[in-house]
């Protein structure tokens, strides 16, 4: 049949693309195939050999197969189409929680002259974990938290009382055992800026961060989670690395 297809083709050439009238809508890829699919078909119904017609099953397994792209089209549009749905409905999400405070995922903090809430997770009972702060300038400054049990715990850090000017400040933490948890922080979420990647938080003591990067929604500042660390612990056990 295919053969047939080019031969019709040749014999029946087809008009060349016309732009499409202003305010319509210009054919899908699948609706121009499939309509020049119709038009060499008719061409080869009227033009086959009556003494030698063609089977009428190959017409209908080549059409299906043509619905079948034309179906997968449709469903490319649908989902692109609910990809943009969703991306409106997140930043709809993201935009409510202005003035809100979260717990986000956090590898730098932005300082300032108040205290920060930050906690974390430890699969292991540590006799000591280390929260180092690294700033602009590369200077690195060790928080000593002590021993920690297996299992959520919170801390505040006092950026004045421990001697840190305000600035952007990375931020890791380590334990005795090897174990590298990771650092949630909770703040106010100050303003919602839409991006290419989808919507970015500015939160108050953490900076910008990604909308998908929020670990749990409405923790108060000051909530503990697990065994509260004193402010004045971390303070005290504070150095400056070399």
């Amino acid at each position: 049949m295919i053969d047939a297809l080019a031969k019709t083709a040749h014999q029946a050439p087809a008009a060349p693309d016309q732009p499409a009238p202003q305010g319509k809508k210009a054919p899908s890829e699948a609706a121009e195939l499939e309509n020049r699919f119709l038009q060499l078909l008719v061409a080869q119904i009227a033009n086959q050999d009556p003494t030698k017609p063609v089977d009428s099953a190959d017409f209908l397994n080549q059409f299906a197969t043509l619905s079948q792209v034309k179906s997968l089209e449709n469903m490319k549009v649908l989902s692109q189409q609910n990809l943009v749905l969703l991306d409106n409905l997140q930043s709809l999400s993201a935009a409510g929680l202005v003035g809100q405070d979260v717990k986000v995922q956090a590898d730098h903090l932005q300082l300032s002259a108040d205290a920060v809430q930050a906690g974390t997770a430890l699969e292991h009972a540590a006799d000591s974990v280390t929260l180092t702060l690294t700033d602009s300038a590369g200077i690195a400054h060790a928080v000593e938290l002590g021993a920690q049990p297996k299992g959520p715990f919170s801390f505040q850090l006092d950026p004045v009382a421990l001697g840190l000017l305000p600035g952007d400040y990375r931020a890791e933490l380590s334990s005795g055992t090897g174990e590298k948890p990771r650092l949630e922080a909770s703040g106010k979420v100050l303003n919602v800026r839409v991006s290419a990647e989808g919507p970015v938080l500015d939160i108050e003591g953490v900076g910008s961060v990604p909308f998908y990067q929020i670990a749990e929604f409405g923790t108060p500042p000051g909530t503990a989670i697990g065994q509260p660390l004193d402010t004045l612990t971390a303070r005290h056990l504070w150095r400056q690395q070399p």
